[in-house]
């Protein structure tokens, strides 16, 4: 299995309803793209408080390298990335993505 991480730090003025949306959008992928098995969103409850900026994130796990491919190429992830880069403080550069295999 891969573990698709990605976390986000969203502009201050963005309101907890828009992000609510983005990730409504974001869980529409499910059952679209084989190989998919869950999405899960939301904002980080940590009690180390380390999250640097980085308090919204979500984890889609895949069965596959190439599930995730098809993922990335995906018309609505291509749109969602967009929305999410837009709405990041500084765009790409207030994304983390990171990509873990699991066994």
């Amino acid at each position: 299995m891969i573990r698709h991480i990605v976390l986000i730090k969203f502009k201050s003025e963005l309101g907890e309803g828009t992000i609510a949306d983005i990730w409504r959008e974001l869980h529409e992928i499910e059952g679209k793209v084989p190989g998919l098995l869950q999405i899960t969103s939301g904002k980080s409850e940590s009690p180390e408080q380390i999250e640097r900026g980085y308090m919204h994130g979500f984890i889609a796990d895949f069965d596959s390298w190439e599930s995730l491919a098809q993922y990335q190429h995906h018309p609505d992830h291509k749109k969602l990335g967009a929305r999410l880069v837009e709405n990041a403080v500084g765009g790409m550069d207030g994304i983390l993505v990171f990509d873990l295999p699991t066994t």
